[in-house]
Order: structure tokens, then C-alpha cells, then sequence
């Protein structure tokens, strides 16, 4: 995990005018907190939707102090996201009935905003209010949107946390689903190594103590009243003490057999398999992940060494016509795209994979056989002329049998060349000046 504290949405009940906002890290009296979220983009977001319902404070101190004194609102106010209590736009009571309409709605009673809604929008419209009817519309709409991210996931409007993990001998995924009064209001995911082999409820057991010993975490009094988990921890009873005594209350550790919280869990549990297939996948380009599952093929595949590169080939077609083979490479357990090929099938007429195959893999291999002859013939050339000693230096002069004069480049350090009729060649700089090249094929 990184090293943030999670995020809450505030609402500052203690100030005069209170005010709503994202935070993290200690809490302070006076102050009602929702959450935790996973992420406080999810909380932007909800708060964006709620303050065009409930015309909440979202400003800073400072900007709410500079538009008090100056008697101008800020630019909130003029796009209808806030009620301007700064300037008098609202009554006080107003003001206030705005924020506790919003703890109520967070708090899950949705229907009395709804209802209350539907209301003035219909009298707006008996009034011929249209541009309020439609004003009334669209806040309407943005409830709707918070609900809908916000459903029940349980038969009652209750507290707790849904913990599943999925992993292997050398890490494990954890998923966490936070949900308040029914609802999920965001979740959290880690992986952690595993630096020695612990059975599931040691494992368990021992990320619960991360979880919920963490200061920054989800401690005290966010220790939910029931965690759900896909198997009891070690240490069961000490745990549920523990837990407790964090909480200031009784906490339940339960594994759901059947109804809501057992399809919740379902849920997490397949979250948590999603998120390790991920990790194990960005493991994989790791080398020492790659140098072990190599190995792991050599020893399936009964090979003498581990196969550094490896060649796979499939054919393609369009009915009857249009017959293409390919081959991917892959070097080192990694693809090399730069020797992928594409084969256009010369002498297969109609649908043979067979055929279209053996076409394919000989075409392949004749030309690796060229290319490997082109290179030893030019090998062998090139020593062959160096030991008749009828190479020339650069200079232009040819070489006597007697002994040579320096190559200008080796009084720089530089490697030793000759040219001759196969191109220009690399002389060995171990050999002395005036000695013969072997001839035939190096080494």
C-alpha cells in the first residue's frame, strides 16, 4: 500500500458555517466523517453531484473569509454549487437546514430528499416556473446518480468491512470493501509479499493486524461492528479482543454461508483474484520470475537447457484464399517483436493447415541455413586471405613477408584491420604482427 491515510468526506459542524471537504489523516471533535472511500476522486465526484442538491460551503478559509469582508462571492456562488452564505445570500437557519439535509442524506435517507424534490419541482411548474421546474430537474438527476453508485449490498443499513485474498507462494492479493449503513462506499486493494509460508488464517491474522493497527488506517472507532472473511484468522478469540478493544464495542468476525453478504463476498473474493492475475503478470517481466518459469519449461519439456528462444507459428486464412503464416519470437521468457515474420503461402492451394505449416517452417529454417552458410563462407574467406598475406593495409601498401609495419590504428589503441576481397575484417588482437593467420574456419 502507499503511504496515504484514507479518505473521508467532512462536514465541519463545529464552525458557524460549516462546511464540507475531503480529508485524511486524525480526526477532530466537532466533526461528522464518512467513509472511508478507497479513493478521493470517488469523493469529488459524489460531493460534486450533492452540493448542486444541498448549496454547501466547499471553500477554503481563506477564500471564505477574503468574500466576506470584499462582499463579492466567489466564482461557486455564480454557478449555482453554493448557497453564498459569505455575503448573506442565505439565512442562517436556511444555511443550516441545507447542511442537515446533506448529513441526512449521507447518512441513507434518501427518499425524504426525493420526495421533497419531486414536490417543488411540481408546484415550480404549476407556477410556470419552467427555468426552476428545470433547475429542480437536473438536481433530481444528480441525486439519482449518487444513489445509484451508493445501492444496498445488505438487508439492513449496517456497518462492516468485506476482507477476501487470493495469492501464492510468493505474494498475496488482499481486497477490502468498506460499506457503511448498507452501502459500499469505497474499497482498498494491496499485495504483499510473503516472506514465509503461512497457511490461510495465519495470513489472514496477520493482515488484519496491518489493517487495523495502522495509525494512519482505519483504526478506533472505524473498526466496523462486523468484518466478513472468507476463513476464520489464527488466534480467533485473541483477535476479537483485540479488535474490540480498538473499537470500544464488540466486532464480529463472521464467514457468510448464504444470502446478501455471501454474494458480497463472492464479489470481493473475485476482485482479489483479478487483481493477483494482474500483479502475477507484471511479475512475470521481472528476470528472476522469468529465469524460474524457463527452468520450470525445460524441466515440463524433459530439455537438457532452459529455452532461451522460443518460436511459435499459426496459420490464418480467409475461407480458401488469403493463406498467411506468422511466428513470434520470444528471447529470455520476453517477446522480440523485431523477429516477428509474416509468411505468404507460395505453393498450398486451398485450406491445408498441414500443408500451410510445412510450407511455413521450411521456408523458415532453409533461410536460417543460407544465412548461416553466407556467414561461415565469409568467415572463411577472410582468414583464408589473411594467411596468404596478400591483404593490403589501409595505406595502400601490400604486405611483405618480412615483418610488418604497425597498423597506424594500434598506436591508438584501436583493433587492427586488413582489407581484403570479402570486405573489410577485424584482425584478432592477440596476434602478433608478422604471424600467420590459421587457416580455415577461427577457432
Amino acid at each position: 500500500r502507499d503511504d496515504k491515510s484514507y479518505p473521508y468526506l467532512a462536514v465541519t459542524l463545529d464552525e458557524e458555517v460549516p462546511r464540507a471537504m475531503v480529508v485524511r489523516g486524525k480526526k477532530r471533535k466537532g466533526v461528522k466523517y464518512y467513509g472511508p472511500f478507497a479513493h478521493a476522486y470517488a469523493i469529488r465526484d459524489t460531493l460534486d453531484l450533492l452540493i448542486r442538491v444541498f448549496p454547501i460551503r466547499t471553500s477554503r478559509p481563506g477564500v471564505f473569509e477574503r468574500a466576506r469582508r470584499s462582499g463579492r462571492p466567489c466564482l461557486l456562488y455564480d454557478i449555482g454549487r453554493c448557497s453564498g452564505p459569505c455575503v448573506g445570500a442565505v439565512t442562517p437557519e436556511e444555511y443550516r437546514k441545507h447542511v442537515e439535509d446533506f448529513c441526512a442524506f449521507m447518512d441513507g435517507a434518501h427518499e425524504p430528499v426525493i420526495r421533497r424534490l419531486q414536490a417543488e419541482m411540481a408546484a415550480a411548474a404549476e407556477a410556470l416556473e419552467f427555468e426552476k421546474a428545470a433547475r429542480i430537474r437536473d438536481q433530481l438527476a444528480a441525486v439519482g446518480r449518487v444513489i445509484e453508485r451508493q445501492q444496498m449490498v445488505t438487508e439492513r443499513p449496517e456497518d462492516l468491512d468485506v476482507i477476501a485474498f487470493s495469492g501464492d507462494q510468493l505474494e498475496a492479493s488482499f481486497q477490502v470493501f468498506f460499506v457503511r449503513r448498507g452501502r459500499v462506499t469505497g474499497r482498498k486493494g494491496f499485495i504483499v509479499d510473503k516472506v514465509e509460508d503461512l497457511e490461510p488464517p495465519e495470513l489472514l491474522a496477520s493482515f488484519l493486524e496491518n489493517l487495523y493497527g495502522d495509525p494512519e488506517g482505519p483504526t478506533g472507532t472505524d473498526v466496523p461492528r462486523e468484518i466478513l472473511v472468507p476463513v476464520q484468522p489464527a488466534n480467533e478469540e485473541v483477535m476479537r479482543e483485540w479488535l474490540a478493544m480498538l473499537r470500544g464495542t464488540k466486532v464480529a468476525i463472521r464467514v457468510p454461508e448464504r444470502g446478501a453478504k455471501r454474494k458480497l463476498l463472492a464479489t470481493v473474493e473475485e476482485n482479489a483474484r483479478e487483481a493477483f492475475s494482474q500483479s502475477r503478470l507484471k511479475r512475470a517481466t521481472d528476470f528472476a520470475a522469468r529465469a524460474r518459469a524457463l527452468n520450470e519449461l525445460k524441466d515440463h519439456l524433459g530439455l537438457d537447457e532452459a529455452p532461451l528462444r522460443i518460436e511459435c507459428y499459426d496459420i490464418s486464412n480467409l475461407g480458401t484464399t488469403d493463406i498467411v503464416g506468422s511466428m513470434v519470437v520470444f528471447e529470455d521468457a520476453l517477446p522480440k517483436k523485431s523477429d516477428y515474420r509474416k509468411f505468404k503461402m507460395r505453393s498450398v492451394a486451398g485450406q491445408d493447415d498441414f500443408a500451410s505449416m510445412g510450407e511455413m517452417i521450411r521456408r523458415r529454417f532453409q533461410r536460417y541455413l543460407d544465412e548461416v552458410g553466407k556467414e561461415k563462407d565469409r568467415a572463411r574467406r577472410s582468414w583464408a586471405c589473411l594467411a596468404s598475406r596478400s591483404c593490403r593495409w589501409p595505406s595502400g601498401s601490400k604486405r611483405s613477408t618480412g615483418p610488418a609495419s604497425p597498423n597506424p590504428a594500434s598506436s591508438r589503441g584501436g583493433p587492427k584491420r586488413s582489407i581484403c576481397c570479402s570486405g573489410s575484417v577485424t584482425r584478432p588482437t592477440g596476434l602478433p604482427s608478422g604471424t600467420s593467420a590459421p587457416s580455415g574456419r577461427p577457432g
